[in-house]
């Protein structure tokens, strides 16, 4: 057997003993409507990876933005998004609407 190929066997059988195993990540919503996300507020853990869901239910677009979590997501009428959010440290992250920044704002806590 050549050994590029004997490699690349050796390599598959390893890769086919270890089980695969689907990391499942803790879920929240915000739903954007009438220039507001609800809720205003999302409690996380801190350090540990998360996916926010973020569903427009407004009559135009939004943009979700954070600027100290380096995010944004802009979704048009109707639309339905994520952002993953990295582990945090603990403490307060503000997001808002830039669409709306006036009434659309909220804060993710990393407790």
């Amino acid at each position: 057997m050549n050994a590029p190929l004997g490699f690349f066997l050796m390599l598959s059988a390893a890769a086919a003993s270890v089980p695969a195993q689907a990391v499942e990540l803790p879920v929240y919503t915000l739903v954007a409507r009438d220039g507001r996300f609800t809720p205003a507020n999302l409690e996380v853990p801190s350090g540990v990876r998360f996916k926010i869901v973020i569903k427009n239910e407004s009559s135009g677009a939004i943009e979700f933005e954070s600027l100290s979590l380096r995010k944004e997501k802009v979704l048009g009428p109707g639309a339905q998004s994520f952002v993953v959010i990295a582990q945090l440290k603990p403490g307060e992250f503000d997001f808002f609407d830039e669409f709306h920044p006036d009434t659309s704002r909220g804060q993710i806590r990393a407790k």
